[in-house]
């Protein structure tokens, strides 16, 4: 059989050829996704939200908030598919291919592995699953930051590609890798019924408290100075899956409000400076402070103006105006 009149060492081709395998591969690993989440979590009994109440810790979300999360994510990454297929410009292309890649087909089948992990309570295998998901997810958002930026040239960029990638890094990142981290450490309690533990100690609040804390600052920080919408809205997604799950230990449950409420402000606040506050717009146009145009009247030290001559002013264009009769001569 002959070979294929392609030449693969070059650049088009190469990209064009990655552009079809994640035509390919991306729908087939969110499907996986899709599927093991759905069997995990409906399906098996134990499920993923009964073995979280096995292992109750401080940082134990809501599971209704959180699986509703992660329906937004399914969303879209289905719009993510659907732009692999429709997308015409180079750069969305280029992002496409060289900014996320093979890192999201991995990330689901990841995510797959880890609700398989999850009900079998594996939870070792758990965490290191979610690290290794994390790794990934960073590691795309970084490289659609640093090289594809979001622009408003683009708004199906940022909507279908950066948007999607983001809400699935933060799922991690504030939630789902702390908890499997504690029930793997044992910072878990034994719920008592009814009501939450006798002993306060056993709640492990403090290192809930800490967790809870330095993700949501970093977030904080991220939706300042960035005036990031779509962390702000996962953050705060996060937040009230905290303080909507009871029982809760009380700086666990105050912090969590505090920072629903913080975030949103946050955005908002730095709006408010970028709009009154902030650098002038670029290409302003700063006139002199005289009224006379240096380039029209003023005359360069090279060429100085002889001596009784006076600058010359434009005349001002004069409009047509109507003639009286008495203007003309008697016939």
């Amino acid at each position: 059989m002959e070979s294929l009149p392609l030449d693969t060492s070059h650049p088009a081709v190469r990209d064009y050829l990655s552009l079809v395998r994640l035509q390919v591969l991306t729908p087939l690993s969110l499907l996986i996704n899709i599927a093991a989440l759905t069997v995990c979590a409906f399906v098996v009994n134990p499920s993923i939200a009964g073995v979280a109440r096995l292992y109750p810790t401080a940082i134990t979300p809501n599971s209704g908030v959180v699986g509703a999360y992660v329906g937004v994510i399914f969303l879209g990454q289905i719009g993510y598919c659907l732009l692999l297929v429709v997308a015409s410009k180079v750069e969305t292309k280029r992002a496409l291919v060289k900014g996320v890649g093979l890192s999201l087909v991995f990330a689901n089948m990841v995510m797959a592995l880890w609700a398989i992990a999850w009900i079998m309570q594996w939870f070792l295998l758990a965490t290191i699953l979610q690290g290794l998901l994390l790794l990934l997810l960073l590691f795309s958002n970084m490289a659609l930051l640093i090289y594809h930026p979001p622009v408003s040239a683009r708004p199906l960029d940022t909507a279908l590609i950066h948007a999607p990638l983001r809400f699935f890094l933060i799922l991690p990142l504030s939630i789902l890798f702390p908890l499997c981290l504690f029930v793997t450490l044992h910072l878990t309690f034994r719920p008592t019924v009814p009501g939450p533990p006798q002993d306060y100690a056993s709640w492990h609040a403090t290192a809930g408290l800490g967790v809870l804390i330095g993700t949501n600052l970093l977030g904080f920080v991220v939706v300042v100075a960035r005036r990031d919408i779509v962390w702000c809205v996962a953050a705060t997604w996060i937040a009230a899956s905290l303080w909507s799950a009871r029982p809760k230990p009380a700086p666990i449950y105050i912090s969590a409000i505090l920072f629903t409420v913080l975030h949103p402000l946050g955005l908002l606040m730095s709006f408010i400076y970028a709009r009154f506050y902030g650098p002038q717009r670029r290409g302003a146009v700063v006139l002199p402070p005289d009224d006379e145009h240096p380039g029209l009247y003023h005359h360069s030290a090279a060429h100085p103006r002889p001596a009784g001559v006076t600058a010359a002013r434009p005349e001002i264009e004069r409009g047509p105006r109507e003639i009286e009769d008495e203007t003309w001569g008697s016939g």
